[in-house]
């Protein structure tokens, strides 16, 4: 601090004050030898404050705070209804308007006033009233993300988890993406999991599920591919208020379930195994004793909610239909969520789409399919048709999928194959 200001506030007619226990530890550390400006520096208060303190002996103990008051019952009601209305929980603006009618007090005396009060509000927002559904009427679901190893990498992998709101069964399924296919394959899963259907299933504001909410009602609305799902399948769709996790609560604890006891710690050679493990998991989760219920899902579900689940629709849509553009790469691949697909080698830097259901994908090119393969779920795996290759230089051993080059380029690039075997364009 200059000099000039130092005096300056010298000769002011404002007092700082000092909390007793600050008062306490000022005279602790004068007793101890510090100078005013240390001790100054170490309160975070100003150095005349100190030696002001430090002169005035006892007599400084008695502090006089002319703001320093306590509100009446009137003034106390009236500061927590302007708390709950026009200061809109503010307690600076509380001060505003009580200063406006006339009642002067200092901030932190307001603060006290409306304490309980803030106290109370907050205890009854954070209470939940648990809602336990009826067997058979709910299904909640959610996807975590989580990076698993799998055959020596680290791969992010999507959880799909389904909870029955009743019994408490879970399934839980692994997938490379989260897109709306993926939420749309997962559910399925679960339903033919559970043998049965529920009335509804409560999903999260997932921009794959969810578009918006209507500004004056606050009702969701459900994208329509999935909303069409819904409807072929028979069950309805209820979207959670947004970031109200615990309307979702059993399937958000699913989820943490699953990512912490299902693989946590744990590597697997493949995604196959993973989706292996998953299986297996689930059926031993369903034997444990739940925490809330205090029962066992499996004999949960079996006594009150197996007999209430509607049957499986008998000729449903296609699940999974997803249509993407790729280009053909030079080394005759389209990738699909890292897996790799062979196309056939006059198609090299051309655009084809790529049709990927259930179990097949299919690519097709100008409305002709040119490839059919079965889906792989192995991250970064390549699926080769050999005779995609036909008509290259290749070598003498036979190909394999393992060896999906399979091209003897002798100092060529692949795109002087494909001009000597019609590549270009048709």
């Amino acid at each position: 601090m200059e000099r000039g200001t130092e005096d300056s506030r010298i000769g002011s007619t404002e007092v700082e004050m000092v909390e007793p226990e600050e008062l306490q530890h000022l005279r602790e550390l004068h007793r101890r030898g510090w100078g005013a400006k240390r001790i100054a520096r170490e309160l975070g208060i100003a150095r005349n404050t100190v030696r002001r303190y430090v002169r005035g002996g006892a007599a400084a103990e008695e502090q006089v705070r002319p703001l320093a008051r306590c509100l009446s019952d009137k003034e106390r009601e009236l500061a927590v209804e302007l708390l709950g209305t026009e200061a809109e929980g503010n307690a600076a603006v509380v001060k505003r308007l009580l200063a406006s009618k006339g009642v002067e007090a200092s901030l932190r005396t307001i603060q006290r006033a409306v304490e309980e009060h803030r106290r109370a509000q907050r205890a009854a927002e954070a209470a939940t009233v648990r809602f336990e559904t009826a067997p058979g009427r709910q299904m909640q679901i959610d996807f975590g993300e989580k990076r698993v190893s799998i055959g020596g990498a680290k791969v992010r992998v999507y959880l799909f988890v389904a909870v029955l709101g009743h019994s408490r069964r879970i399934y839980a399924k692994a997938f490379l993406t989260q897109r709306q296919d993926d939420w749309r394959e997962g559910l399925v899963g679960a339903f033919r999991h559970f043998g049965g259907l529920p009335l509804e299933i409560l999903v999260d504001n997932a921009r794959a599920l969810i578009i918006d909410r209507d500004a004056e009602t606050g009702v969701a609305r459900v994208h329509p591919a999935f909303a069409a799902f819904c409807k072929d399948w028979g069950v309805g769709v209820r979207a959670c208020w947004p970031y109200r996790a615990r309307t979702k609560g059993k399937t958000e604890s699913g989820v943490k379930y699953v990512k912490r006891n299902a693989v946590a710690g744990l590597a697997f050679t493949s995604f196959a195994a993973l989706e292996a493990h998953l299986a297996a998991w689930c059926l031993d989760a369903d034997e444990r004793v739940h925490g809330t219920t205090h029962e066992v899902p499996r004999i949960r579900f079996e006594r009150d909610e197996r007999a209430v689940l509607r049957p499986l629709p008998a000729h449903p849509l296609p699940v999974r239909e997803q249509r993407l553009a790729r280009k053909v790469s030079t080394d005759c691949f389209v990738d699909v969520d890292t897996v790799r697909y062979s196309v056939p080698h006059t198609l090299i830097r051309h655009g084809v789409e790529v049709l990927v259901g259930e179990e097949i994908v299919r690519i097709q090119h100008r409305g002709a399919e040119v490839a059919r393969h079965r889906r792989s779920r192995e991250p970064y795996a390549r699926v080769v048709d050999p005779s995609h290759y036909d008509g290259l230089w290749r070598r003498a051993d036979a190909p394999t999928p393992d060896e999906p080059s399979m091209l003897l380029a002798a100092g060529r690039s692949l795109d002087d194959y494909a001009a000597i075997v019609g590549g270009g364009a048709p």
